[in-house]
């Protein structure tokens, strides 16, 4: 191709050429359980990202919060996620069903360092289960059950360059209509944008 990027990396060697040689015991970090550390931590996790992709390897990245603790550890190999009220695309679901190859970055607001855990996923409906898992005196949904495959600590230089848990930083809330962007796509009028900001308020205020 005539505009193909001449400085397109396409091998691990052309790569490590670029960034350095792997740090010498640095992936000694990655476990395939979950440790004291992190176990503690997890006990602290109000939100996190869950990235899933299907067979064809088409991507979501969805998150999911509640009150820190939300996440259950079973053992040290297993951990779960209860799924709340949302939109029912169900676009993480429906690849953990088709592949259960799963990642996952764990957060605590002030903390720089995040927590990483890959693994495989199952669902279930186990209403024992999403009993345990109920919040704002609703059960879960269902339970996103995580067989733990690697499990690490990332360092806090993201959230350091981007400063990320600083306040004083952050820039004016964004105000996101889903109205607006219905009605540009759809040819909706001003009226029924109004109506569904309202419908996605009322959700936000009574379905979480």
């Amino acid at each position: 191709m005539s505009d193909a990027d001449p400085h397109a990396i396409t091998n691990s060697d052309a790569l490590r050429a670029v960034i350095g040689a792997e740090i010498p015991g640095l992936g000694e970090k990655n476990q395939n359980r979950l440790n004291e550390f992190a176990v503690y931590f997890l006990a602290r996790v109000p939100f996190l990202i869950l990235s899933t992709a299907d067979q064809n390897g088409n991507i979501d990245a969805s998150p999911k919060g509640d009150a820190p603790g939300f996440v259950l550890v079973e053992d040290d190999q297993t951990l779960v996620i209860p799924d709340r009220p949302g939109n029912k695309l169900a676009y993480g679901h429906q690849n953990i069903l088709s592949n259960p190859k799963v990642g996952v970055l764990f957060m605590i607001p002030g903390t720089p360092e995040t927590l990483r855990v890959n693994g495989s996923a199952t669902l279930t409906a186990d209403p024992v289960l999403l009993e345990r898992l109920a919040a704002r005196s609703k059960p879960a949904v269902l339970a996103i059950r995580i067989r733990v495959e690697e499990c690490f600590f990332h360092c806090a230089k993201a959230f350091i360059r981007s400063d990320l848990w600083k306040p004083e930083a952050w820039p004016e809330r964004q105000k996101i209509s889903f109205g607006a962007m219905f009605a540009k796509q759809t040819g909706a009028d001003a009226e029924a944008a109004k109506q569904i900001d309202a419908v996605v308020e009322a959700d936000y205020r009574d379905n979480l």
